[in-house]
């Protein structure tokens, strides 16, 4: 697998547990997650997002900021876990939305975690519900950037090639565990806690809290954990 978007190919669709994240008690399966990606996708298309654009997105460990960048990708955009990065479009938590309400002219804003206060916000969840899960017609290579932190920018086969040796290190496979603790905002927490789970064809789980988890690999701040790994240790900044 070349770029991301081959992680959301519709052959891989199964019920396979993909995502877990266990606050509030959401779960998707391969089905779910890859279509879903497909509309959250079509939305940003919808919100002008367009191949080489930015998508600002919120590090929140939940499925919107996660799914949200799975679209993208696969739209040949560039995130930015960043709110506050000049983005074509912004993607944040509904109580947020006053931050954001003076976007300079072109700039869209969508929210989720329930409905919008101002008409001309994007209301993520319904948007996304109401999208035709129809594949992106765009072509990515492996070296389109994917991923901008930290005054770099990643390229899909930076992050791949990444996640291909998280999974040789810790022998990941469909039946194991990713946990994740760090922020979307490292590209490592990207690599190895969503993108590595996914192309092994396991489960990635964001626990609650401190909460103990028994998974394969902890991708944690700090590895003081047993099999954990520090964002640090996956992509040189």
């Amino acid at each position: 697998m070349d770029v991301i978007g081959d992680l959301m190919a519709r052959d891989r669709r199964s019920d396979r547990l993909a995502l877990r994240v266990d606050g509030p008690g959401r779960t998707y399966t391969y089905h779910d997650l890859i279509t879903t990606s497909y509309k959250a996708g079509n939305v940003l298309r919808y919100l002008g997002v367009r191949k080489g654009g930015h998508v600002a997105i919120e590090p929140t460990l939940l499925p919107e900021p996660i799914l949200t960048f799975l679209g993208a990708a696969q739209l040949g955009a560039i995130t930015a876990f960043d709110p506050q990065f000049e983005a074509r479009a912004t993607v944040v938590d509904v109580e947020r939305e006053s931050e954001f309400d003076e976007l300079p002219p072109g700039q869209k804003l969508a929210v989720f975690g329930g409905p919008p206060t101002d008409s001309t916000t994007t209301h993520w969840e319904k948007e996304v519900w109401s999208e035709n899960p129809a594949v992106h017609p765009e072509i990515v290579d492996s070296a389109d950037a994917a991923l901008v932190a930290h005054g770099r920018e990643y390229t899909h086969g930076d992050l791949l090639t990444a996640a291909k040796r998280v999974i040789a290190d810790y022998d990941l496979g469909e039946d194991d565990t990713v946990a994740v603790r760090a922020s979307l905002s490292n590209p490592g927490t990207v690599a190895a806690g969503i993108l590595a789970p996914l192309l092994a064809g396991g489960t990635i789980r964001v626990p609650d809290g401190d909460d103990p988890v028994d998974a394969a690999l902890l991708v944690a701040e700090h590895g003081s954990e047993p099999n954990a790994l520090t964002p640090d240790e996956i992509l040189d900044d």
